[in-house]
């Protein structure tokens, strides 16, 4: 029989945390991660089911929304990734695939990806810093696809001064590696 331990993105026992002057960045492992995408010619079930599913509507272009156990967050048309606590929805696919049904694919992401999050009054300044995104006139609900050192991620505006940054688990290190580096420039 093996013997294995779950390691975080950053490749740690446990979650690797910052604080660089304002700034706290925090790599998230807390949340399971799934992929919903709207099955053709199923868009009025699957709004249906989705709003009884997810206690909220689900958000349009640009945009991200929070349930009481879900967070939903817009990644292109009739497609959205649904973020939720991990200690209750480990097998989020499954979970979120059975009463949606057969007006969508549902796929699990969680170990497809790594979420830092970043906390503080300087979050905006650093921002700016790395992405071409409005990060000074987001406000809680927005996001954003963007690029941040050359790695696809997500940005969504959480409060003014909280932000969470969601990319491909590969880029975890380098991404670590740049915001950090933005927050000693802002510090």
């Amino acid at each position: 029989m093996h013997d294995l331990a779950a390691l975080t993105p950053l490749g740690a026992t446990a979650p690797k945390v910052d604080r660089i002057g304002a700034m706290t960045i925090s790599e998230v492992t807390d949340r399971a991660l799934a992929s919903v995408s709207c099955r053709a010619g199923k868009s009025t079930p699957f709004q249906s089911a989705a709003k009884k599913l997810f206690g909220t509507g689900l958000p349009t272009p640009g945009h991200w929304a929070d349930g009481a156990t879900y967070g939903l967050i817009w990644t292109g048309p009739e497609q959205w990734f649904v973020e939720a606590p991990f200690g209750t929805h480990e097998d989020i696919a499954r979970i979120v695939k059975e009463p949606l049904g057969d007006t969508a694919s549902v796929t699990e992401q969680t170990d497809g990806w790594v979420r830092f999050d970043l906390a503080g009054k300087t979050a905006v300044d650093m921002l700016e810093r790395l992405c071409p995104v409005p990060a000074r006139r987001m406000k809680k609900g927005d996001a954003t696809r963007s690029i941040i050192e050359h790695m696809g991620c997500f940005v969504i505006c959480r409060e003014p001064d909280h932000f969470s940054l969601i990319a491909p688990r590969s880029f975890a290190g380098s991404l670590r590696h740049a915001l950090c580096a933005a927050a000693r420039s802002v510090a």
